[in-house]
């Protein structure tokens, strides 16, 4: 293919050199014989012989010069064409080793040309393509790690009843239950994340008044807060803000938050909500009181199947998706996310576009 067009390129050049040549040639022909001519009979010089002997000369030195002219364009221009064409080459290579499965290639560029920016442009989908195959995989074995423990604990139990060792009671049926709905809560948690990768570009946005609907999703969760105890703060200016989003895509944000917060405060804790106006934006935060979660912990707490406090995620029957819709969702309204550990408190922020 290279070779190919290299040629196309190569021949395009001799026509143009071709036709440059046939085109001073005529102008020899033509012009500059018309003008040895005259010249000759303005200083009453005899131009039968000179005029043969200078069209002669004329035409020997120009296919000489021509011959050599040809054979330097060819060269520059092979050498020239050939460090154009080297980087298309090794995408055309790049490409099929990633037809088979390998995203480690990449394109050496040093000009920043059309061609240049090309290579930029392809490795960083290269770059994008193995991340996205990194987290496939990786998704795959965190989705049959989180489905191996409930279904052993599962098969486990259901063996001990038929061979007879365990008792069918009541408290064996209260376990397969719950490891039941452990595997229900998984499912579910994936369902919504596969929403949440599908909203981008499928969102219907109407005006919403942020404090009333996080008041509004708060008080679903009044009773879970209760019983543990935890103290719910609100920080909310007296005017209310608003902003364009989706309705059902922020009720999920704003739900995985308080799950999140109530999952891992700690009893007898606190959680404070705020929202600020920030410059084109409406920053939101959820502060609770700090558990395990660690500094080198948050930038990695948005990906899916994290767990940042790992005694306890299992203990609430967490599989490390919830911030990772967040994520997702967020970043389909063209907003951010983030974390970050202050004053004993462990705070979780998202930010929307007004």
């Amino acid at each position: 293919m290279r070779r190919s067009l290299l040629w196309k390129l190569l021949g395009i050049n001799i026509l143009i050199i071709g036709f440059v040549i046939v085109i001073v040639w005529l102008a020899i022909d033509h012009l500059a014989a018309g003008y040895f001519m005259a010249l000759m009979q303005r200083y009453n010089i005899s131009p039968t012989a000179s005029h043969q002997m200078f069209v002669d000369s004329v035409h020997r030195y120009l296919i000489w010069v021509s011959l050599g002219a040809l054979v330097l364009a060819v060269a520059f221009s092979f050498l020239l064409m050939k460090r154009v064409l080297d980087p298309l080459r090794q995408m055309t290579q790049i490409t099929q080793k990633m037809s088979s499965g390998d995203y480690s290639g990449q394109v050496p560029f040093t000009s920043h040309d059309e061609v240049g920016q090309l290579a930029e442009a392809f490795n960083r989908m290269t770059e994008s393509l193995r991340r996205i195959e990194t987290l496939r995989k990786t998704m795959v074995l965190d989705v049959a790690h989180e489905l191996r423990t409930p279904l052993t604990n599962v098969r486990g139990y259901l063996e001990a009843l038929t061979d007879g060792v365990v008792s069918p009671s009541r408290e064996t049926f209260v376990l397969l239950q719950e490891e039941t709905m452990r595997l229900v809560r998984l499912v579910e948690d994936l369902l919504h994340l596969a929403k949440a990768d599908a909203s981008r570009g499928n969102l219907e946005k109407v005006e919403i008044r942020v404090e009333d609907f996080i008041l509004q999703e708060l008080k679903a969760f009044h009773p879970q807060y209760e019983a543990k105890k935890i103290l719910v703060k609100t920080e909310f200016a007296k005017e209310s803000h608003q902003l364009k989003a989706d309705p059902e895509r922020l009720s999920q944000v704003i739900t995985n938050l308080l799950q999140n917060a109530w999952q891992y405060t700690r009893e007898g804790g606190s959680l404070r909500i705020s929202a600020a106006e920030k410059p084109q934006e409406i920053r939101v935060t959820f502060a609770n009181t700090a558990g395990e979660l660690e500094e080198k912990d948050l930038p990695f707490i948005f990906e899916r199947f994290y767990r940042g406090e790992k005694s306890r995620s299992r203990e609430y029957g967490g599989a490390g998706i919830g911030l990772a819709i967040v994520k997702e969702l967020v970043e389909a309204h063209q907003g951010k996310v983030g974390a970050e550990i202050l004053d004993g408190e462990i705070r979780i922020w998202f930010s929307l576009p007004r």
